[in-house]
């Protein structure tokens, strides 16, 4: 369970990190005040309202100049960022920095380093020899 608990907690921190480093544009179509298309990454698609009232002013000359006919529609554009925060300068280290760095490199490395060769420490030692065995001489078992 508790690996399950780290692996969903790392893949939301994942999410979190390039959900911040990540620009994206949000693109909205308003048709009056009701919401007709949003869209991620592209141009929302329009309703067509727009394009029907710019041909009406075109093929009708104006009666009355002064009076401007506005189109109900309105496109609205959110445009989010994305910040370079995260880049880390490392030719800026002082040397006491980089020989930290380049020492727990490492130490880290050569700690996962396993053995030639298995040793045994007592391969050239014999055995005590038992001449006989006690427990069985005295009746004495651990139970």
């Amino acid at each position: 369970m508790k690996k399950v608990f780290y692996k969903i907690i790392s893949v939301l921190m994942a999410f979190v990190v390039v959900s911040t480093i990540m620009s994206f544009t949000l693109d909205i179509h308003y048709c009056g005040n009701s919401l007709i298309d949003f869209s991620f990454f592209s141009k929302a698609e329009s309703c067509g309202m727009e394009a029907d009232s710019y041909r009406n002013q075109l093929s009708k000359p104006c009666q009355n100049p002064s009076i401007d006919k506005k189109s109900c529609c309105s496109d609205q554009k959110i445009v989010k960022e994305g910040g370079d925060d995260l880049k880390l300068a490392v030719n800026n280290l002082i040397f006491e920095q980089q020989t930290f760095v380049a020492t727990f490199f490492y130490t880290y490395v050569n700690l996962f380093e396993g053995l030639d060769e298995n040793i045994v420490p007592f391969k050239d030692y014999s055995p005590p020899f038992i001449e006989r065995d006690v427990q069985i001489l005295y009746e004495t078992y651990l139970i």
